[in-house]
């Protein structure tokens, strides 16, 4: 162990205290099913299933069974061992992860400190071109700015293997949440000679190498991927759950019907039908808070949404109460702040606006609309609303529609399959466009670091100098008072600004088959292991 003093000390090191691993547990009593397979609604087809470009919910379901980072998480979000089994922290800017011996890959290979460093490096690389670059480089691990801008090579990345399982990662500036980051399907571990061998074609069930509790059996594009139960696991003693078949059901009505015709087991279903099943089958719902967001980016770099009365306007006249009520209806809660009231230990601000009632925001909206030069006699506003197929989506965006008409703007719906819309959002050929975000680890800068201006998640190109300066001071400042203060004042900034428009706080909502045990029950940051759960006999 390292020495410490109390003050003024060169190098503090903390040897943490790991929670035991979070596995399957089936109570004394419970009678298993003979068919330990699982069919779940997983909403979309997956943008891809390579770690380092995932950027998608649908796809992150997915990984989190094929591949395993450092660390997992437990049924309430809180982090548990992965392929490391413990940890040791250097003052907030050396963390050295110790990693099992018997971690394997799906052929046998052990999973090495020196794969997380090739797929660290990958994840950075610009011939990569990942979208998820900026997610290593909001850690601040060493060279990594200078790495994305190609300015640096990525074998001058702050990570080292020092022995075959001793992994060192070294920060240019304090992160004390860093380990809670680890979870992020970005820093999964690849392997590395399946990748160099077989390209962008690495992820097809008969190249893919992976180290979680399954490996890939099947998938066929827009219909089903499959899942089966990996022998070389290092758990795999513990893992009872022997098939996953995860199927890409954009409509909620067709994927609630197929749970209720008995083929789906854990499924989506239909905002409209929340209070009929609360009624008529309340043990199978599962409705919990999320760390999630629900919003309208307005594309800043098109007038006129680079007009901040428009935005506003647009903003005011949406009338959340209405949508988190009476169309959605399931636990939400009116947004209007980027990061919603579940993240841990942050009390997100109230804007002025937040305290209006309505028909004041809809008065100041009008008198904006006005000023900017719309509203009247004979000139309107044309809005194109961009969103992906869902739905929730749609119906949210046609009453956001008619809210937008009492403010004389004319709105045209535009859809678009889930690889398209992200595909448009990137190249930033929308209006508005519905977006959200879940959070990647249970901390604001998750969600208030998506619009520091050279964030490829940025989608609205919100820049703002002094946003950015008050993020980065908060996400390397120890303090936890500080922090919370300097993310305080970046959510009024926002408010402010108005790059987007927070609509709700999101509720994780499923149909829950009361066979499926092991399910997590208050998991916000919605990160689910079916290596954690099992099929009870009927």
């Amino acid at each position: 162990m390292f020495k410490k003093t109390l003050l003024n000390a060169v190098v503090l090191s903390t040897l943490l205290s790991v929670p035991s691993v979070y596995a399957a547990n089936v109570p004394t009593g419970v009678h298993l099913a003979k068919n330990q397979s699982i069919v779940i609604d997983n909403k979309a087809e997956p943008e891809t299933l390579d770690p380092q470009l995932i950027e998608g919910m649908p796809a992150m379901h997915i990984a989190v069974q094929l591949f395993e980072g450092l660390v997992n998480l437990d049924a309430n979000g809180k982090v548990t061992p992965g392929v490391a089994t413990s940890w040791e922290n250097k003052g907030n800017k050396e963390f050295i992860f110790h990693l099992r011996h018997d971690a394997k890959w799906s052929n046998g290979k052990s999973v090495t400190a020196q794969d997380f460093v090739y797929a660290w490096r990958r994840l950075v690389t610009p011939k990569l071109a990942s979208p998820y670059a900026y997610y290593l480089q909001l850690t601040g691990i060493d060279n990594v700015d200078a790495i994305v801008n190609g300015k640096k090579a990525p074998d001058t990345l702050g990570v080292k293997a020092i022995d075959r399982y001793t992994l060192k990662v070294t920060l240019a500036k304090q992160v004390p949440y860093f380990v809670k980051m680890m979870a992020c399907t970005a820093v999964f571990p690849v392997y590395p000679p399946a990748v160099e061998k077989w390209g962008d074609q690495w992820t097809q069930p008969k190249h893919m190498v992976s180290n979680g509790a399954y490996k890939l059996s099947k998938w066929v594009v827009n219909s089903q991927i499959v899942m089966t139960r990996d022998p070389d696991y290092w758990n795999n003693s513990k893992t009872v759950i022997s098939k996953v078949t995860m199927l890409p059901i954009a409509d909620s009505v067709a994927a609630m019907n197929r749970y209720f015709a008995g083929e789906i087991d854990i499924s989506k279903f239909p905002v409209e039908q929340y209070k009929h099943l609360k009624k008529d089958d309340p043990n199978q719902l599962r409705i919990t808070g999320a760390l999630g967001s629900y919003y309208y980016s307005f594309n800043m770099k098109k007038a006129p949404f680079n007009d901040i009365r428009v935005r506003k306007a647009l903003s005011y006249a949406i009338d959340r109460n209405i949508i988190t009520k009476d169309i959605l209806a399931q636990g939400q809660l009116p947004a209007y702040t980027l990061t919603p009231a579940s993240v841990d230990g942050f009390t997100p601000p109230t804007p002025a606006y937040a305290t209006w009632s309505q028909a004041k925001r809809l008065k100041v909206a009008r008198q904006l609309m006005s000023e900017a030069g719309y509203g009247q006699q004979g000139k309107h506003l044309n809005v194109t609303i961009l969103y992906n197929t869902n739905n929730i989506n749609k119906k949210l965006a046609l009453a956001i529609g008619q809210m937008w008409k009492q403010l004389g703007v004319n709105v045209h719906l535009e859809n678009q399959e889930w690889k398209s819309y992200l595909q448009t959002l990137q190249q930033q050929k929308f209006d508005v466009a519905r977006t959200d975000w879940y959070g990647d680890y249970n901390e604001p800068s998750t969600f208030l670091s998506l619009l520091t201006t050279n964030n490829v998640q940025n989608n609205p190109k919100y820049a703002n100098p002094k946003y950015d300066a008050l993020i980065n001071t908060a996400m390397h400042t120890a303090s936890v008072k500080k922090r919370a203060e300097d993310y305080r004042q970046a959510e009024l900034l926002l408010a402010k600004d108005m790059p987007i428009a927070p609509i709700y706080q999101f509720v994780n909502a499923r149909l829950v088959r009361p066979t499926v045990g092991g399910y997590p029950m208050h998991n916000a940051m919605d990160q689910y292991y079916v290596k954690n759960m099992y099929m009870k006999a009927k």
